[in-house]
């Protein structure tokens, strides 16, 4: 068992480098523990091999599978296109150029949310140009624009720490993407805040805010009431504590009679859109492998006995500044995971509230992953590609107080879910 865990500990030290491919790593690292503790491959056993991988079968998977089924269709239909031009614009009449820029983080943010993989290049090559051609630094719009992130990874359903986290919690979907959403809209709120009171007393000419309205102009004859009906309804039951998969299903039907689309065609759009779920799909089977490899080589209780006096005092507080750690110094909420789930197993069997416990698990990584650099793939270095005269160093430097206030509203949240566990 010693053995194991070396190779269970190397493992993780490993995927926290970021120098091996995260997901295989954990899955043949894992393995490799498992034969080196004497667990058969399969049979009668209490612990087989097989058992450890089938226990990766979470339900969440049949959650996510549900809500890409309908971002599929709502992308083939055109009803998504509509939903994000009509946020875009919206935010462009409330706030001119820093409203612009907010909105369309808050759409990446969401796309994000529901597909997995967060991209404010989506959003950027629209909002980027327009609101510096209104006069605001090209510096902050890269920076505003991703800070999409933060609501992509932490309010969604896909993202693969998110599913992992959730699924070692065993809490579902629902609070924990709530507190996701209010802390990502925070931070995008704090960034709008400080650029509004720059821009104040910059005049916008007609011309350019009518040149502003004909880029946000939607090419679709769908109205944007037609196209947020489903959408609609999918977060109202989602609200209501409905299976996720079959209010996604239905949602997805009602989607494809309102774009009036063939039955096949409309089915093959949903199943283009399950596609989307091969990463989430792997790093949750592999990431619960590794949690129950951990367990059952006797590493998670390891952990606890080194740390249990300090964990046992503040479990919550512990698990916040872990998470925080590993985002900040992996500067990645996927290779945090490494460090965050076997600690959020060991917060857990010392008796943390599970719920609670989760959301310092899942939100403290994705505040902080973005702090050093915006982020190493598809956060700001893509932001700062599509906006004219941005630089990298100087639009991160300008995310960090928004940071830094996001992670205080994460922690008002942690304590309130708390103190009614």
């Amino acid at each position: 068992m010693l053995f194991a865990q070396g190779i269970m500990i190397l493992t993780l030290l490993l995927m926290v480098t970021g120098r091996t491919p995260i997901y295989l790593t954990a899955i043949t690292g894992s393995f490799l523990a498992a034969v080196a503790a004497g667990f058969p491959l399969a049979g009668k056993a209490d612990v087989t091999i097989q058992k450890l991988v089938n226990g990766g079968l979470n339900s969440v998977i049949a959650d996510m599978t549900g809500v890409l089924m309908l971002i599929g269709i709502m992308q083939a239909t055109g009803f998504l296109d509509v939903i994000i031009k009509k946020i875009m614009e919206v935010g462009s009449k409330l706030g001119g150029a820093p409203g612009i820029t907010a909105a369309g983080s808050l759409v990446a943010g969401i796309i994000g949310a529901l597909t997995g993989f967060t991209q404010p290049a989506v959003t950027a090559p629209i909002t980027g140009p327009a609101a510096t051609k209104l006069g605001m630094d090209p510096h902050k719009t890269a920076g505003l624009a991703a800070h999409a992130g933060h609501f992509g990874n932490f309010a969604g359903f896909t993202h693969p720490t998110q599913v992992a986290v959730i699924a070692t919690a065993a809490i579902g979907f629902g609070v924990i993407n709530v507190v996701g959403a209010i802390t990502g809209i925070s931070i995008i709120l704090f960034s709008y805040y400080r650029l509004s009171k720059e821009m104040k007393g910059k005049e916008i000419s007609a011309e350019q805010m009518a040149e502003l309205k004909k880029t946000l102009e939607s090419e679709s004859d769908i109205s944007f009431g037609k196209a947020v009906i489903p959408f609609a309804c999918f977060i109202l039951g989602f609200v209501l504590g409905y299976p996720v998969f079959v209010v996604g299903v239905l949602c997805a039907i009602a989607t494809m009679i309102l774009g009036k689309s063939q039955l096949a065609e409309g089915e093959s759009a949903m199943m283009k859109g399950v596609e989307k779920i091969a990463t989430p799909l792997v790093a949750t089977v592999g990431f619960l492998f590794m949690s129950g490899v951990m367990n059952k080589i006797g590493l998670v209780k390891t952990i606890a006995d080194a740390l249990g006096p300090v964990v046992v005092a503040a479990p919550i507080v512990m698990m916040t500044v872990v998470s925080s750690i590993a985002g900040f110094l992996t500067q990645s909420n996927a290779a945090a995971a490494a460090i965050v789930v076997p600690f959020l197993q060991v917060v857990l069997s010392l008796g943390a509230d599970p719920l609670t416990a989760a959301i310092a698990a899942a939100g403290s990584s994705a505040v902080w992953q973005y702090y050093l650099t915006g982020g190493p793939v598809a956060a700001l270095s893509t932001a700062v590609a599509v906006v004219p005269g941005a630089e990298l160093k100087k639009a991160n430097a300008f995310q960090r107080p928004a940071m830094v206030f996001g992670f205080l509203v994460l922690c008002c949240c942690v304590a309130v879910v708390n103190m009614f566990a």
